[in-house]
């Protein structure tokens, strides 16, 4: 068995003492949970499970905490404080996360927060993050197909519009005049492939596009009318902001899908919204297909 430093790992618990549990690393030697860390109910031969990493004199520690990111994670995190040799960040344990000045792509400043990959320097064996997150997506041609739907992180603005991570391993461009919402660095978010370009770029909608997105729209917006009893306080008039506040959708969108609930006849649009259209208890709501 080989530990995982920078992750979870389910560790046997070989001795109890004052200060903490030993549990077993094989190779890698004991490694201590510190008391403070010791849930209830366990003991010699027991199975922990923990998250490893290094103490601040470089030494393999345990604990039952959940940092806010592992090795090999993204993540949006706070600069807790700085000195001559870089940033520490927090995430979420008792050491802080380095950031060495040559990974920052500007000064950091304590107090803000950056998105950074969370790694491990091969020769010192130490965890670092780094702000320099290209050398770390992946540089083959992405595997995507149109309209398939994959977990982006939002990383930064650009003159085009928002870059974002795709699947933690490729760099995607939102387009600005696509963007619906407010969005800000480090947003987790649902995207869908419009295309892969042939120099392997990837553009990002934030809708599925076409006779399935519309078709998804109409649903969500039904089902919200139903959700609030028949009536929604939604219309023509109604601010971007709005709509995506309610139903997670842009006003494009909510006005395809209002249309063709209407000319199905499901809902009524009225001045002050929209309402459900009366209809037999026993009927079921079917979305037509196009």
């Amino acid at each position: 068995m080989h530990i995982i430093l920078g992750d979870y790992n389910n560790l046997e618990i070989v001795k109890r003492v004052s200060f903490g549990l030993y549990l077993d690393g094989d190779e890698d030697g004991e490694i201590l949970l510190p008391a403070r860390y010791v849930p209830d109910g366990y003991d010699i031969g027991d199975i922990i499970k923990v998250f490893v990493y290094l103490d601040n004199e470089e030494r393999l520690v345990a604990t039952t905490e959940e940092p806010l990111a592992k090795v090999g994670d993204f993540a949006l995190l706070r600069v807790a404080w700085t000195n001559d040799y870089g940033a520490f960040l927090d995430w979420g344990l008792l050491k802080d996360l380095f950031v060495p000045f040559s990974e920052q792509e500007g000064k950091m400043v304590k107090g803000n927060s950056y998105l950074v990959y969370v790694t491990i320097d091969r020769k010192s064996y130490r965890i670092y993050a780094s702000a320099r997150l290209d050398k770390f997506l992946s540089r083959t041609k992405p595997p995507y197909e149109t309209d398939e739907e994959v977990d982006i992180i939002v990383w930064r603005r650009t003159d085009l519009g928002w870059k974002v991570i795709v699947n933690g391993n490729h760099s995607g461009l939102v387009f600005a005049n696509e963007v619906f919402r407010d969005l800000k660095t480090g947003d987790r978010l649902k995207g869908y492939v419009k295309r892969v370009r042939t120099d392997g770029k990837i553009d990002i909608a934030l809708q599925r596009h076409g006779v399935a997105g519309d078709d998804d729209s109409s649903m969500r917006l039904l089902s919200a009318i139903e959700a609030q009893r028949g009536f929604l306080p939604l219309n023509d008039n109604s601010s971007p902001d709005e709509i995506y506040s309610m139903l997670g959708m842009s006003k494009k969108a909510f006005k395809r899908a209002a249309g063709k609930l209407y000319k199905q006849r499901l809902i009524i649009i009225d001045d002050d919204g929209l309402r459900l259209a009366a209809r037999r208890p026993d009927k079921q709501i079917k979305i037509k297909e196009r």
